[in-house]
């Protein structure tokens, strides 16, 4: 009998996992980066307290655990054309390493008991979780394949995340909030969709049929728009109350994180950096085909990200320390 063991490589981020974890493993535990979009809200209303953390984390695990039961979902639907396809037949479904039965009760309980908890915790955030379930059934069962759509639908559902964090603590959603996050969530389907397009035509053939709706200059003439959008709609935000915005003007010092990380995405999905990077690393590291691996693994993304929490956060201390306004 073969022992596989945890291999940890250079990169901190980048863990192989061993055959002794297809379960977790098939619940794509990356993914879940997408979901600390829960903890937008409190950030937002300048809300920082336990109660707002708790109820964000809450809002994070029944995400995590909705999100979860439709990757087995789709890995069960797509099972053959799966282990027909060079790097998706090593899923653990797909390899034989988690089996459909247990696959198929392993979604059920984890979306029935998210949706459960959810409606419990309060109407609005069991609401919002059953409407984030009622999209996905419908992208994986048809919006996936319409060109704009698809997008939109992408961007809905971080849209939905966003509201189900001022859902579970109880935090008005403004319309600036909804403004920026619906905004900087179309930027990201748009970088996603880009970086598919790119890739496929590198590597040759197109691994979703309706990457062959779009083109690399439609794509652009959108991101160009919802980039606009995004950080106009942003730096008017935190300009401050006399807008209606952030509860301090000083919420601009912000602003240059929020608009280099912008810039940083788009480098990160232009077809000349893709192509250079796969020239130059043999792969396709660090491309924002996937929001949360750019997250994880591209430094100065992180870094920007991180820059901005602490520069929140010291806003919102001087502010209770009533040193600015």
């Amino acid at each position: 009998m073969k022992h596989h063991n945890i291999v940890i490589r250079k990169n901190p981020f980048k863990i192989e996992i061993n055959h002794k974890l297809p379960f977790i493993v098939a619940l794509r535990p990356r993914q879940w980066t997408k979901n600390l979009v829960v903890f937008a809200a409190p950030l937002f209303a300048f809300s920082i307290n336990w109660q707002s953390c708790l109820g964000s984390l809450l809002a994070f695990i029944l995400f995590c655990g909705a999100s979860s039961s439709f990757y087995l979902i789709n890995d069960i639907a797509d099972v053959e054309s799966d282990r027909q396809h060079p790097v998706k037949r090593k899923r653990p479904i797909a390899a034989g390493l988690v089996n459909i039965p247990v696959a198929m009760a392993m979604a059920a309980v984890l979306l029935g008991g998210a949706l459960i908890l959810g409606w419990l915790r309060s109407p609005s955030l069991g609401a919002t979780l059953t409407g984030y379930a009622i999209l996905q059934i419908a992208y994986n069962l048809k919006l996936k394949h319409k060109p704009i759509v698809d997008i939109i639908a992408i961007a809905t559902g971080f849209v939905l995340r966003a509201c189900a964090g001022a859902a579970a603590t109880g935090i008005p959603v403004s319309s600036w909030f909804l403004l920026c996050t619906a905004m900087l969530a179309l930027f990201l389907g748009i970088e996603k969709r880009k970086a598919e397009l790119r890739l496929s035509e590198i590597k040759g053939g197109k691994t979703r049929a309706v990457l062959q709706r779009y083109s690399l200059p439609l794509l652009t003439r959108m991101e160009s728009t919802v980039t606009t959008g995004t950080v106009m709609s942003y730096a008017l935000w935190s300009s401050g109350p006399l807008v209606g915005g952030a509860q301090t003007p000083y919420m601009l010092v912000t602003l240059p994180f929020m608009v280099y990380g912008i810039f940083r995405y788009q480098l990160l999905s232009d077809p000349r950096e893709i192509a250079w990077r796969i020239k130059t690393n043999g792969a396709q590291r660090k491309s924002s085909e996937r929001p949360e691996e750019v997250l994880l693994k591209d430094l100065p993304i992180l870094g920007t990200v991180v820059g901005w929490l602490l520069t929140c956060f010291t806003i919102l201390l001087l502010k209770h320390q009533g040193i600015i306004e």
